[in-house]
């Protein structure tokens, strides 16, 4: 007998993802501005508690470690904002991870689709796209134009197979974006 899927439903808890350097934390900064809350990106922190820390999970050295701790703090970071009261954007969620573990080939992700599944979202995520008009590496963000676009390419099919709606945000001011989300939620 095949064990049931608990699901935890957060439907004012909203994603904005995207490739890297697409701009989607200067929008969601810029909802902040204007009093709407938002998650952190877990993965940035990652990196930065790892090279503070002399770590190895990181993207440039074990990428498997560095994906199960991704997962791991997607999750907690879910649970920390659930449930929302009232709107709230995550910068980036838990399918992030599947995409991530994709890219890079994990061989098995069976673990990360069981999270998909089980923590839910609010049915819309808005993704960025490449933008290479503004599009920019440092020293957390090492990956060029054609990774930011193949990361935003399978990130949109992620989303699409864990069941969101994605809708794509405009290249437009950061001003301009958060009227844009604002008014899709």
């Amino acid at each position: 007998m095949k064990e049931k899927t608990v699901c935890m439903v957060n439907p004012n808890l909203f994603v904005v993802s995207g490739g890297p350097g697409s701009g989607k934390t200067t929008v969601l900064h810029e909802l902040a501005r204007r009093g709407v809350p938002f998650a952190e990106e877990v993965a940035r922190q990652i990196i930065q508690e790892q090279v503070q820390g002399g770590g190895t999970a990181l993207p440039w050295a074990d990428r498997e470690a560095y994906t199960r701790l991704m997962l791991e703090r997607s999750i907690a970071s879910f649970l920390a904002h659930t449930p929302a009261d009232r709107i709230t954007f995550s910068d980036r969620g838990i399918p992030d991870t599947l995409c991530y573990a994709r890219l890079i080939g994990l061989p098995a992700d069976d673990f990360i689709q069981d999270a998909c599944r089980r923590y839910r979202y609010g049915s819309v995520v808005f993704l960025a796209p490449p933008w290479k008009e503004i599009y920019a590496t440092d020293s957390e963000r090492k990956q060029d134009f054609a990774e930011a676009e193949r990361t935003f390419e399978l990130m949109a099919q992620v989303y699409d197979e864990c069941g969101y709606t994605v809708i794509e945000l405009p290249k437009a001011s950061p001003a301009a974006r958060a009227d844009f989300i604002l008014g899709a939620t």
